[in-house]
């Protein structure tokens, strides 16, 4: 294998993993359905169920330690939540040439949910020429 060769792979492999940490990180922070959970309100919540444990039966008891872990792990995530702006630039970045390498075109782009304003910056044209 030539150093080119070898070169060209990592670039690939490079791109490739900041457009998916990308597309991850914006399909994590799209809306979702219901009422969003607060800090406040997991911690409430967290507080309820250790009262609860206290009188629960055996079959309830497992279903609140499953429910308060839940909620222990989606409270940690958010303050683990990244820095989708400094994943934006390493995706404008690639996004050009990734796409083109891999046909994916502005439509797909757009479904995939990265926004025109980013495609727009990345230099990704609408149509392809």
């Amino acid at each position: 294998m030539t150093a080119q060769h070898k070169a060209a792979l990592a670039k690939g492999r490079e791109e490739g993993l900041a457009v998916r940490r990308y597309l991850e990180a914006i399909e994590s922070s799209r809306p979702r359905r219901g009422r969003r959970r607060t800090p406040a309100s997991i911690t409430k919540r967290l507080a309820a169920i250790d009262a609860e444990l206290a009188t629960a039966d055996p079959l309830t008891k497992l279903h609140l330690i499953q429910q308060k872990k839940d909620l222990s792990e989606e409270l940690g995530k958010g303050a683990e939540t990244e820095d989708l702006s400094a994943l934006e630039k390493q995706f404008i970045k690639v996004a050009k040439s990734y796409g083109e390498r891999k046909g994916i075109s502005y439509g797909t782009w757009r479904t995939a949910g990265v926004s025109a304003a980013v495609l727009q910056k990345a230099g990704v044209a609408r149509t392809r020429g």
